[in-house]
């Protein structure tokens, strides 16, 4: 049975970069991961809302940080949160010069966003070692705070063999893994969110 609970959850607003973001007045879960990895459907799921986030048929077509304000309860208490979706990464069809951009933009939000308590990886189970995700693995590395958690999340466990999703988790202990077809880590997730914040 999870120990947190989300009692209620709204879209905030979109922007562009740091400067446009909404006051950084709770604390703030950053999901990071590349185009196609499921961010929208594991923040519905997250909220058991079936369309709180949006996503794109076009893989690479978000190209805005969104905000969702979040209201839950743990242990008897109310807490509230925020979730930052940020747009994915790696698949985007677009020019260098504008993905340079959306970098640029993306780094200094990461880097200078104070309410950020947790940034969440996503990282597609069927496709574990890819440049992109090792890259953003060791930029989020680089710029973590003291007061600030890095947890990688797998998704999509449920599209590989039971004998490789054992070897998956054996290899990275540290790791959580999801499935929205089959809400497989779904509750332990939310409840790892609401420990890192919370307790």
């Amino acid at each position: 049975m999870s120990s947190c609970k989300i009692k209620d959850a709204s879209f905030i607003i979109s922007a562009t970069s740091i400067e446009n973001s909404p006051a950084p007045s709770v604390a703030e879960v950053v999901f990071v991961g590349r185009s196609n990895v499921g961010k929208s459907s594991i923040l519905n799921t997250l909220t058991n809302r079936k369309s709180l986030a949006k996503s794109s048929s076009t893989p690479g077509k978000t190209r805005l940080i969104n905000f969702f304000d979040l209201k839950v309860e743990m242990n008897e208490n109310e807490y509230h949160l925020r979730f930052v979706d940020l747009p994915g990464f790696g698949y985007a069809k677009v020019s260098k010069s504008l993905k340079d951009e959306w970098e640029e933009a993306l780094s200094e939000f990461l880097y200078k966003r104070d309410s950020i308590r947790l940034f969440i990886q996503l990282v597609d189970a069927r496709h574990e070692d890819l440049k992109n995700d090792i890259e953003v693995e060791e930029f989020l590395n680089s710029i973590k705070r003291a007061d600030q958690t890095i947890l990688k999340v797998f998704t999509k466990t449920d599209k590989i063999k039971q004998n490789d999703y054992a070897k998956l988790k054996n290899k990275y202990k540290d790791a959580m893994f999801v499935s929205n077809l089959s809400k497989r880590g779904v509750d332990e997730l939310r409840d790892a969110i609401c420990k890192v914040l919370f307790l």
